[in-house]
């Protein structure tokens, strides 16, 4: 027996006019500053006529606003900079190239293995052998030959064993 598909749309609600205008699921956790102005005018518009809010409660609103919104930049500006220190880090124990100007102004490439990652005024820096490299300067990055890994320290601690003819044991 033959099946019969129905020709009408299940979902009749989807389609593409109705996607587009969905809300984003987006939304910001953190009070913005148009929603910050909304409330305040909402306090004027339903404020006590008897008893209204003096402007020195308004300036106070609005410097703990403005403190708040600097402390959610400074925020995401450090974790820019904890990303970036996280990326360059894995530069660590590459050889590098890079570009280095000498006091007469020529050009000269350098290469090298990168022991560490600074940060200095804002700016990630590779430390290799005796130079520091900004980031920006770099032209090449590969990975090491085998000799030209540092080696680590593979110097382990001596860890102290208790005496095993001792029984006895103090308490603070």
């Amino acid at each position: 027996m033959s099946e019969v598909l129905p020709t009408k749309n299940v979902w009749p609600n989807y389609n593409v006019a109705n996607v587009r205008s969905a809300p984003s699921k987006e939304k910001a956790d953190t009070l913005g500053q148009d929603e910050f102005l909304r409330i305040l005018i909402a306090q004027i518009r339903h404020q006590d006529p008897m008893n209204p809010l003096q402007d020195r409660d308004f300036i106070a609103q609005m410097a703990q606003f403005s403190s708040v919104e600097q402390l959610m930049k400074m925020s995401g500006e450090l974790k820019l900079m904890r990303n970036s220190l996280g990326t360059a880090s894995s530069m660590i124990g590459k050889t590098i190239e890079w570009i280095e100007n000498d006091s007469q102004g020529a050009s000269k490439l350098q290469t090298g293995v990168v022991d560490s990652i600074t940060i200095k005024d804002g700016k990630l820096f590779a430390i290799s052998g005796d130079s520091k490299v900004n980031l920006d300067d770099i032209v090449a990055i590969r990975t090491a030959p085998e000799g030209d890994i540092p080696e680590e320290n593979e110097a382990e601690e001596e860890v102290p064993q208790p005496d095993e003819e001792s029984d006895d044991v103090t308490s603070p």
